[in-house]
């Protein structure tokens, strides 16, 4: 079992930066790769990007250029570093954790993105 706690969101004005902190603990050796989904009301859930075990990222071309994924593995932590933010990409945001065919899921934090 992996546990995943999300951190950092809040309300930012266009333009504006923050930095999202995803926390796991439990079986953290099992972790493969973690990544970022994102869920804006009335919309499907979409992907942000994620980060292997070894350190390789992808990350979804709406975010390319803007958003970063980084994860130190000392702090078991993954984090989303958000720049030039934009009203769209108001949303909850989710970090998962992949171990081996299981993904597992932390209850979101909440980015405003608004004047």
């Amino acid at each position: 079992q992996v546990q995943l706690v999300e951190s950092g969101g809040g309300l930012v004005q266009p333009g504006g930066s923050l930095r999202l902190s995803c926390a796991a603990s439990g079986s953290i050796f099992s972790i493969d790769a973690m990544g970022w989904y994102r869920q804006a009301p009335g919309k499907q859930r979409e992907y942000v990007g994620m980060v292997t075990s070894g350190g390789l990222t992808s990350r979804a071309d709406s975010v390319k250029g803007r958003f970063s994924i980084s994860r130190d593995n000392a702090k078991n932590t993954m984090y989303l570093q958000m720049n030039s933010l934009k009203p769209e990409d108001t949303a909850v945001y989710y970090c998962y954790a992949r171990s081996g065919v299981i993904d597992y899921w932390g209850r979101g934090t909440q980015v405003t993105v608004s004047s």
